[in-house]
């Protein structure tokens, strides 16, 4: 099916933009680097936190699984939204404002409940946001290449996540609890609102950047069924994610068995999220040479970490996070930019937002089951992300197959 592309696509005039491209990637690589400030300084301390009001294992992995999910399966929508409306900038906005408020609140939440509310909401957040701001990535990746760009904004992504934890445990430090840690992060947050508005004014249309005279789609643009070769990889990593843990039963562990102050347990998410920056960087200089076929590595990555990160061992702990962080960067900023590449332009809201669905279905469903594995014992949870792995691995060989 096809469908004709409208006069506002392709004949109006676009409002003139004031930053390059490169200049658009980096600025909007400072706003999530602010806001990974805010939003993974807390989850370093999620599970830890949840945990002082009584939640279990399996508590905590439901919790911060349906947090995930909603993250990701509300992309669905929020990418629809973004396709149907053009809006990208209001729903960008809009999202990050639900993350930097919904944040500091939970050093007011006294009981579980609350605090779980306010978890979600942050994910819903980032629900919100993220179809929108990857579109417009997108759009001004096409000069710079799509590894390329999207492995510099996920890097400046991380680096916001590595400082973040950092000055969540020294808060704790200080402070001795975990609500001053919730409590500081507004700072950062209202920075990276006040830096998302200054974008959208040099940058009102980033659209402009593709369809420049040389990159504009003449005629028509495909629509309908997203392509086969999308499903395959879509499910790839659903596998994949199903045995990926979430930081915050890592942490839980951490905490429970006293295998690390508590203190220390955001310095340990800092290191993962350093290792991802990095991670972030090699994917996409990878992507742009052999394409997929670089994301070999993650289910090898993944099916490690559960022999690392759960054990009473400090530096096999330590070890473990920087393998999780790994394989977590190098995930993140090549799933991206390959969603750019695997669907039409016209439809990268609803393929990013179909994406993360299933995504975020097989990590809920993951997160939950290896917290119920751990409430059993160490090595169950050892033997399901193994089993996982290995099935992923399969599931890999159609995507790799073409460039």
């Amino acid at each position: 099916m096809q469908v004709t592309v409208s006069a506002d696509a392709t004949t109006q005039p676009f409002a003139p933009n004031r930053l390059s491209p490169m200049r658009f990637v980096l600025t909007f690589g400072l706003i999530s680097g602010l806001g990974d400030f805010v939003y993974e300084g807390a989850r370093s301390i999620t599970g830890p936190f949840l945990a002082t009001f009584g939640a279990s294992a399996a508590l905590v992995g439901f919790v911060t699984g349906a947090g995930e999910a909603v993250a990701l399966v509300f992309r669905f929508w929020s990418g629809g939204l973004s396709d149907r409306t053009g809006r990208h900038w209001a729903i960008s906005i809009a999202g990050y404002a639900l993350t930097m408020v919904s944040v500091p609140l939970m050093a007011a939440a006294w009981t579980l409940w609350p605090a779980a509310v306010l978890v979600i909401s942050e994910r819903f957040g980032k629900a919100v946001r993220t179809p929108a701001r990857d579109t417009m990535l997108a759009q001004a990746s096409v000069d710079i290449g799509r590894g390329r760009a999207f492995a510099i904004h996920e890097a400046l992504d991380q680096s916001g996540a590595f400082v973040g934890p950092l000055v969540v445990a020294a808060a704790i430090a200080i402070s001795g609890g975990y609500r001053w840690g919730f409590g500081i992060l507004v700072v950062p947050g209202a920075a990276a609102l006040a830096v998302i508005f200054a974008l959208r004014r040099a940058v009102p249309r980033p659209a402009a950047y593709e369809h420049s005279a040389r990159h504009a789609t003449q005629g028509t643009v495909p629509s309908g069924a997203l392509p086969a070769r999308f499903w395959w990889y879509a499910g790839y990593t659903a596998l994949n994610m199903t045995g990926f843990a979430t930081f915050a039963v890592l942490a839980y562990h951490l905490q429970v068995r006293h295998v690390v102050p508590s203190a220390v347990i955001p310095i340990v998410y800092a290191v993962a999220m350093g290792l991802a920056a990095l991670g972030a960087l090699a994917s996409g200089w990878l992507y742009d040479r052999i394409g997929l076929r670089g994301l070999v590595l993650v289910p090898v990555f993944t099916a490690v970490v559960p022999f690392l990160s759960f054990s009473t061992t400090p530096w096999l702990v330590w070890a473990g996070a920087a393998v999780w962080g790994l394989g977590l960067g190098m995930h993140e900023s090549t799933m991206r930019a390959a969603v750019a590449d695997l669907v039409p332009a016209s439809r990268r809201g609803a393929g990013y937002g179909t994406f993360t669905a299933v995504y975020g279905l097989a990590w809920m469903a993951g997160g939950t089951a290896i917290g119920a594995l751990y409430a059993h014992s160490v090595g169950a949870v050892e033997l399901f992300v193994i089993i996982t792995q290995i099935v992923a691995l399969v599931a890999f060989v159609p995507v790799s197959l073409r460039r």
